[in-house]
């Protein structure tokens, strides 16, 4: 995500991220939101994606600690730009 495009992608489009955990519905989008800034920080110092120990401590920094908001955030994948043109 680009710094400065809350809630769009690189493109600048919209995005649809998850607002709530499906299980327990807690509110995760702005959790999903920082997450993804975060792990741009980390592909912008480094140039690589962050590995699994770095997600789970950038995970417990936002205080995401439910294994099924966890599961939300780690495996969303933004398709609306694959599924806009249908």
């Amino acid at each position: 995500m680009v710094p400065g495009l809350r809630g769009r992608n690189h493109t600048g489009d919209s995005m649809i991220i998850p607002v709530r955990c499906f299980s327990c519905g807690r509110v995760i989008a702005s959790d999903y939101i920082r997450f993804t800034e975060a792990c741009t920080k980390i592909i912008n110092e480094t140039g690589r994606e962050p590995k699994g120990d770095e997600k789970a401590k950038i995970l417990d920094d936002l205080g995401v600690k439910r294994y099924c908001c966890r599961r939300m955030i780690l495996s969303h994948k933004d398709l609306i730009d694959e599924v806009m043109p249908y």
